[in-house]
């Protein structure tokens, strides 16, 4: 086998593929095998039906479909290697000639990684965020741990006030019409929740236990339910019981009797929060200034992305979303019902992310090449530890389960190359 690539104009290129004649006569034996199985011709038992009346009959070409099968996955992956190109879509191939006893001549057109143009990427000003813990943040964990541990306590008397759980009836209409899904008995809604429409919750603080009042709300414009969407409607709400919320009090006692936690008293909490909000701001602070420095860099590169690396990127983003929703119970098909939107819509909204990640990726592996970074056996090993300790898992398992080392090599370069970033950022005076 031989190729030639020619360089088009954008990311196209095409590669033409010359096979000898000899391995399209052995292609064509094993297509005749395949076919010959299933062939039933008067005088011959099925699949006994010898080549010369096959060809008779059929025709030599109609094994050429069978043999280009055979032989395009293994010189085309072949050619695409000694081309030293990487193709980023399927090719196109036309069939410039095919002819028993003679040489098979394929051309593909076939899209390829754009080439990578680095603009300014040291001395980047990047993204730097706070990462001292105040007492306020200490403070709205506690709350949230207190949250946790409340108590709903049924309100005899009083009115609706925010962060009550009210029961109430409703009945919603639009034009005097009730619509589909708009009434039902016995809700609980959390007041101030913001978990029905925009203004709803605000206008049932002040109702009293037993107490019936209309409720006038617009739909959003981006509702999930279109023949809904923007739409004035008057809901007939009626309260028919209130729960408070009662939670416990900060003590020493509340603290030791707390599951999960090493403290034993509410100084001992603070300080075991505090450097848990401290981690998880450092973390933030890392994750912010590296995301903003690539970010810049990739907008400084020069990079014509093929649309086929988008819609790639932009069915991978589908898939991580699909594994988030299965994740809360949910599947593809009931989120689109629930918000409005199909597969397309979804898909065209994730387009402009995804063309950001094809070109974050580009740069940083193109600063990789371009910085001359290798990665070790021990940059491997240690990286395979990290990932074993994160996730709870002997390392061995780990091995086993991401297979030959590909992977984590090309996830420890593009580590490498973040830091290239980061300790060649324009340092805050």
């Amino acid at each position: 086998m031989s190729q030639t690539w020619e360089k088009q104009e954008g990311n196209e290129g095409i590669l033409t593929i010359t096979i000898p004649a000899e391995e399209l006569n052995t292609a064509l034996d094993e297509a005749f095998k395949k076919v010959s199985k299933d062939i039933n011709m008067p005088g011959f038992r099925k699949g006994k039906v010898p080549r010369q009346m096959f060809e008779k009959r059929f025709g030599v070409e109609s094994l050429y479909q069978d043999a280009l099968d055979i032989l395009l996955p293994v010189h085309y992956s072949k050619a695409v290697d000694e081309a030293g190109i990487t193709p980023v879509a399927q090719p196109d191939v036309d069939v410039e000639q095919i002819e028993k006893g003679k040489d098979v001549i394929l051309k593909a057109t076939v899209t390829v990684e754009p080439e990578v143009k680095l603009g300014e990427y040291k001395n980047l000003e990047g993204e730097e965020i706070d990462t001292e813990v105040t007492d306020e943040e200490v403070d709205h964990q506690i709350d949230h741990i207190l949250t946790e541990y409340s108590d709903l306590v049924v309100k005899e008397e009083g009115a609706v006030e925010e962060g009550d759980v009210a029961t109430i009836d409703f009945h919603g209409f639009v034009d005097g019409e009730a619509f589909e899904g708009g009434h039902a008995h016995d809700y609980e809604i959390e007041v101030g929740s913001n978990s029905f429409i925009p203004g709803f919750e605000e206008q049932m603080v002040g109702m009293a236990i037993g107490e019936e009042k209309d409720v006038n709300v617009t739909f959003p414009e981006e509702y999930h339910a279109e023949e809904l969407a923007g739409k004035e409607a008057v809901f007939q709400v009626k309260v028919n019981a209130l729960k408070v919320k009662e939670t416990p009090e900060l003590t020493d006692e509340f603290v030791a009797d707390l599951e999960g936690r090493e403290a034993n008293t509410v100084d001992e909490l603070k300080a075991e929060l505090t450097e848990q909000v401290k981690a998880q701001k450092e973390n933030d602070y890392e994750v912010t200034l590296k995301e903003s420095l690539v970010a810049r860099a990739a907008d400084n590169a020069d990079i014509d992305v093929p649309d086929a690396m988008v819609d790639t990127e932009t069915s991978r983003m589908l898939q991580e979303f699909e594994q988030n929703l299965s994740q809360q119970g949910l599947n593809l098909e009931l989120y689109t019902q629930l918000s409005g939107q199909d597969e397309n819509a979804l898909r065209e909204q994730m387009k402009e992310d995804a063309l950001k990640r094809v070109r974050t990726n580009l740069t940083l592996r193109q600063i990789a090449e371009e910085e001359n970074i290798e990665v070790t056996d021990e940059d491997v090993d240690a990286e395979i530890n990290r990932l074993a300790e994160q996730f709870g898992m002997p390392v061995e398992d780990v091995k086993k389960a991401l297979g030959d080392a590909t992977m984590i090599k090309e996830d420890v370069k593009i580590q490498k190359a973040l830091n290239v970033l980061v300790d060649n950022r324009k340092k805050a005076e």
